[in-house]
């Protein structure tokens, strides 16, 4: 058998720029010509984020001395649903490779009611990145974890002629050769065999090892052992969780819930189950831990959408109406927001050089309506305006994961080539831009109910019906489209 390569440890979370490594070679104006692939138009809020993203790697290079003292300037974004809010931040996110989540300020309740506490984002954020950090490292070990998974899949083609050791003695079963009674005599007489058939099974697993890489034993079936997770995932509500009060019950559990079961599978598939498992025992956790509460500490981004409706105004009377109280909430995320301390089953983190992005429409409140310590906290306002029609035309077409290819790949999965004239595109466009006039301004995601109406018919009748090219004219808009349109009624229930 082979020898298997120690894997390398991980570099040091705790390097400066371990958080941003991924920005040192993009500017704002690069950053905004990225998210422009994406996101159509909004170019005040891309510039806003663009500058937020690029201050945190300008902190981490600043003198030490203020590094601690540089706060990131958390912004909220104003506008209308569809419009790229959330787009932006999600692609911001990717684009650096940060712990990104993505929270709805209405889902928490104010400490003492039944319901999430707001620190429940920055352990969601935790979470997501101590899977990035062991996703790294798995895919760092992939290689010695394949060796090790090529030895144990020829361990199994080529079963050793030697009897495997047994808890009673030197590789003979309990009470099979007592001690003294010929056992030396025969341990002297097989020392040179022994070294030839060792030799011998050695050239013969390297061959096989030649025919596994060459796919020539991807037929053979082997018999594993695989590991079976049962556990299930427990969430704790209330003013009081166990994270709180540091105590990690999936830990406390250990391995309960997992099991192992025999299962026969083919070589190929034998190979990537057992890969997976050796990468697993390859990996540093505490590691793996330490540079993610670094990264969510450094380069963490919270994107807390609908910040509107926890900013109600005070009704008349002093009432705080039906709702548990939204002004509890804001008052909960302020010591978040402005930084503070956070206990998780990770760790603690320190929330002071998070990122946080919130966004809302504001259509009845305002930003003024939250309570002025929390607008502090959020210095960058940036609007974002509404689309028109030119804009609908460019998301159509424009990004990379534009509407119009994403069905024409769904399309072309059928064999069937998808395609829109220029004046048809521009007749949906118009068709968007008139309905969120008439009925309600729900952005871009109008052309998402726009499409699926208009093409409705081709994809019930593909493959069965049609299987030639399908081109989309403004005929075919305009015979779909025009009378749900013109009937105000139709349009909201359909449009």
């Amino acid at each position: 058998m082979t020898e298997t390569p120690t894997p390398t440890p991980p570099s040091d979370a705790s390097e400066p720029a371990e958080g941003t490594a991924h920005l040192a070679g993009l500017t704002p104006r690069q950053i905004v010509a990225e998210l422009d692939h994406y996101v159509v138009g909004q170019h005040d809020a891309k510039r806003s984020v663009a500058i937020a993203l690029r201050n945190r790697w300008r902190r981490l290079h600043a003198d030490p001395a203020l590094r601690d003292e540089i706060t990131p300037a958390n912004i909220i974004m104003i506008g209308p649903t569809g419009v790229g809010k959330t787009e932006i931040a999600r692609r911001l996110a990717k684009l650096t490779g940060a712990p990104f989540v993505k929270v709805e300020a209405t889902k928490f309740t104010e400490v003492g009611y039944v319901g999430r506490d707001v620190e429940s984002m920055i352990r969601d954020l935790v979470d997501l990145a101590v899977g990035q950090a062991r996703d790294a490292q798995v895919e760092r070990v992939q290689e010695p974890a394949r060796a090790r998974a090529e030895d144990r899949v020829l361990e199994l083609l080529v079963p050793s002629s030697k009897p495997k050791p047994v808890a009673g003695g030197l590789g003979f079963p309990l009470g099979g050769v007592q001690a003294g009674a010929g056992a030396p005599a025969e341990a002297a007489s097989g020392t040179n065999g022994g070294s030839d058939e060792d030799d011998l099974r050695r050239r013969t697993l390297e061959k096989f090892r030649d025919r596994l890489r060459d796919g020539k034993l991807d037929e053979r079936e082997v018999e594993i052992d695989v590991t079976l997770d049962k556990t299930t995932n427990l969430q704790m509500f209330g003013p009081m969780g166990l994270e709180e009060m540091g105590i990690n019950l999936q830990e406390m559990l250990g391995g309960m819930g997992k099991t192992r079961k025999k299962r026969r599978v083919k070589v190929p598939e034998a190979l990537d189950l057992l890969t997976q498992e050796e990468a697993q025992k390859l990996i540093d956790g505490d590691a793996a831990k330490e540079e993610a509460l670094a990264r969510v500490e450094q380069a963490g981004i919270v994107f807390i959408d609908e910040i509107d409706k926890v900013a109600g105004r005070q009704q008349a009377g002093g009432g705080g109406g039906p709702d548990v109280s939204r002004e509890g909430v804001q008052r909960d995320l302020l010591p978040i927001v402005e930084g503070s301390t956070v206990m998780t089953k990770h760790g603690t983190v320190k929330t002071d050089h998070i990122l946080f992005i919130a966004s809302g429409a504001f259509h009845v409140a305002k930003p003024s309506d939250l309570i002025p310590e929390l607008q502090g906290r959020f210095p960058i306002r940036v609007e974002l305006t509404s689309l028109s029609e030119d804009d609908f035309v460019e998301i159509l077409t424009g990004p990379k994961t534009a509407l119009l290819k994403q069905y024409a790949a769904m399309f072309e999965s059928e064999g069937v080539a998808l395609t829109f004239t220029d004046d048809a595109v521009r007749e949906i466009a118009k068709t968007a831009a008139t309905v969120n006039d008439e009925v309600e301004n729900i952005g871009a995601r109008r052309l998402h109910t726009i499409l699926t109406t208009l093409l409705e018919d081709w994809l019930f009748d593909v493959p069965d019906d049609v299987s030639g090219p399908v081109e989309i004219t403004t005929d075919d808009v305009a015979r779909k489209l025009d009378g749900v349109v013109e009937n105000r009624d139709l349009s909201q229930y359909i449009l």
